[in-house]
């Protein structure tokens, strides 16, 4: 058995929490409506880029030693959901994530809820998606076979609204995605194959509908 690349591990959790703590806390109000809020259908869709470093093994060094890379990945994402009420909506987020060596299509609930409103229409929103990338769109050389995993993808953005009702997105978010590689044999292996998990900071730039 072959223990995979080994990729840096961000503090998610600490990321999660902070999140939460900021959405329980927040008492910022929205300006009166002349009209009673109905639910409605929303769209975020969202494009930009996947930033992180990956620590390695170098393959047959002796004694063994690893290298450290930046990656830099496009992500495109669109989020379709209810919004339920003022500064809240759920939905599902569907999106492709390219990697270096894995094309990932993650699928997962999500909430966008806004903590801070301004009177010019500018919104800062907490934004949390977690579920499953897929290996769909993924295609692989001769004897790789590659798994996608649970993933994980909480952050903060900033909505700037237009009067039409529509907005323009900026966030910054943290991503955990975990794939599986099994690799092709070598002499007497048995099994042989790969565990990633993929720590990225994801700035994207996108509009809501």
């Amino acid at each position: 058995m072959l223990k995979g690349s080994k990729f840096h591990h961000c503090h998610w959790l600490g990321l999660v929490i902070l999140f939460i703590i900021v959405v329980s806390g927040s008492k910022s109000r929205l300006h009166a409506q002349s009209s009673p809020f109905k639910p409605h259908y929303v769209n975020m869709t969202e494009v930009g880029g996947l930033f992180g470093r990956v620590v390695y093994d170098i393959p047959w060094s002796v004694p063994l030693s690893q290298k450290v890379e930046n990656r830099l990945s496009l992500t495109i994402q669109t989020f379709n959901g209810v919004q339920l009420k003022p500064r809240l909506a759920v939905g599902a987020t569907v999106g492709v994530d390219w990697y270096n060596t894995a094309l990932i299509t993650p699928v997962s609930a999500g909430v966008r809820y806004d903590l801070v409103s301004s009177p010019k229409n500018v919104h800062l929103y907490g934004t949390l998606d977690a579920g499953y990338g897929f290996n769909w769109l993924q295609v692989d050389a001769t004897g790789y076979d590659t798994k996608g995993g649970v993933m994980l993808n909480p952050g903060l953005g900033l909505k700037f609204g237009f009067k039409s009702g529509s907005a323009m997105l900026l966030s910054l978010t943290y991503k955990r995605q975990q794939v599986k590689v099994n690799k092709p044999l070598g002499w007497s292996e048995l099994e042989k194959w790969e565990d990633r998990v993929y720590n990225r900071m994801a700035l994207r730039l996108g509009f809501m509908f």
